[in-house]
């Protein structure tokens, strides 16, 4: 099984980032890569669209609001992956009120690539998004 986590401290509180991020149909509201989430099955399933068209669906599979973190797992995608399950978290940075770090990682079976190519694909991407996170919580 291959894994990866990135970090990233943004510029706002824990409970502001968590306000944005923590809805599990909210990656349109902070993620370019995602500008359609379609609850299902009560929330616990999101239809995602990314720019192209392509269908992601994924089910939540643990959620805490009070340590500020959920997890999904992937149920169809365009990735050459199986097994993928993902967790995104806020914590506090300690010392600063205005200030917290968001991590995404993830561990799942390569299918139809290599290792280091699917860790270098969702690498890429949660590393993307917490930009993306950066750039919204600074506008």
């Amino acid at each position: 099984m291959a894994s990866t986590s990135v970090s990233r401290t943004v510029p706002a509180s824990p409970e502001k980032v968590w306000s944005l991020i923590g809805g599990f149909g909210a990656l349109p509201d902070w993620l370019p890569y995602i500008p359609e989430s379609t609850a299902l099955e009560g929330g616990r399933v999101r239809r995602l669209k990314n720019p192209e068209g392509e269908v992601i669906i994924e089910r939540l599979v643990d959620f805490n609001e009070s340590e500020r973190r959920y997890s999904y797992a992937i149920l169809q995608a365009p990735f050459p992956v199986n097994g993928y399950v993902s967790t995104i978290r806020v914590h506090a940075v300690p010392g600063q009120e205005n200030a917290a770090e968001v991590q995404w990682s993830g561990r799942f079976h390569p299918d139809g690539a290599t290792e280091d190519e699917v860790v270098d694909l969702f690498t890429g991407i949660y590393r993307d998004g917490l930009d993306a996170l950066h750039q919204t919580l600074a506008a």
